[in-house]
């Protein structure tokens, strides 16, 4: 979706970045209101600053949910994963509207003006995992081989082949496997 901005540059709606959102939110402590605040780190700053403890709840519930949609996704339960993101675009519905401080800034906001912190997050996270499994289907979701771990990602890989939601979780399955194999064949009598 692309928007042109007064001053003749396009704009695109980045739905991956949205998508992102629904991860890092899944991925996140949830244990208090310091937690919840953490989430915001870098674009989104300012909701940490509004948030508050009554949005612990509101985020937990949805991350649970969010969670459920990466678990069917991954076991092939598609049409559970489409009910529960229909579901949750139900709660959280998306109201679009063009936000700017001047004729240069214009950008999309998910929500009307004066949306809570929990209504414009969850809504921009569940719009953009709901296009995300649209687009490239909820094959791409993902949660992590490590059994240590257990986050989700979503599989940007070429050809849909990632287990790992890190680089540091792929190796470190790696090296226990290879360390577990040597005991074995250690233990093992020639």
């Amino acid at each position: 979706m692309s928007v042109r901005a007064a001053s003749g540059y396009r704009y695109r709606v980045n739905f991956d970045a949205y998508a992102r959102t629904a991860v890092d939110l899944v991925n996140a402590p949830m244990g208090d209101l310091a937690e919840l605040r953490a989430l915001f780190a870098g674009d989104q700053g300012w909701m940490g600053g509004e948030v508050a403890d009554k949005d612990v709840a509101v985020f937990r519930r949805a991350q649970r949910r969010l969670r459920d949609v990466f678990e069917y996704g991954t076991t092939g339960r598609d049409g559970e994963a489409v009910n529960e993101l229909n579901a949750l675009l139900e709660t959280f519905p998306v109201q679009p509207r063009i936000s700017g401080h001047d004729a240069a800034d214009w950008h999309m906001h998910v929500t009307s003006r004066g949306a809570s912190v929990s209504a414009e997050y969850l809504a921009g996270a569940v719009w953009g995992l709901s296009v995300w499994l649209c687009e490239y289907g909820s094959a791409r979701f993902g949660i992590c081989a490590d059994e240590r771990c257990g986050n989700v990602y979503l599989d940007t890989s070429s050809n849909n082949c990632r287990r790992f939601c890190s680089e540091r979780c792929a190796t470190r399955s790696h090296v226990a496997a290879h360390r577990a194999r040597k005991r074995a064949a250690t233990l093992t009598p020639a």
